[in-house]
C-alpha cells in the first residue's frame, strides 16, 4: 500500500505567512516588500499582498549568500565566542 501524497504547498503566501516562515515581524516583512528585497504582488484593491513561495526561497538564498560574504570580513573569533 502506498502512502498518501502530502498536500502541495500553496504557490502564494500571505504576508503574515511569509513573516511566520522567516520568523520576523509584520513590520519587517512590509519593509522587505517595500524595498524590493522580497518580491510581492498586490491582489485586488484591498491592499492584499501575496508572496510567491519561489520568491521567498530566492530571498532566503540571497540572504545566505550575503551572510557568507559578510562572514569573510569578520575576525576568526567573534566577540562573545567561548570556543
Amino acid at each position: 500500500m502506498s502512502s498518501p501524497t502530502p498536500p502541495a504547498s500553496p504557490r502564494f503566501l500571505t504576508l503574515t505567512q511569509a513573516a511566520e516562515e522567516l520568523n520576523v515581524t509584520m513590520s519587517q516583512i512590509y519593509a522587505l516588500v517595500r524595498s524590493g528585497d522580497l518580491v510581492g504582488i498586490q491582489i485586488g484593491g484591498r491592499n492584499q499582498w501575496r508572496v510567491e513561495r519561489s520568491k521567498l526561497e530566492e530571498y532566503i538564498d540571497r540572504a545566505y549568500q550575503r551572510t557568507a560574504e559578510n562572514l569573510k570580513d569578520l575576525p576568526a573569533a567573534l566577540p562573545g565566542d567561548t570556543a
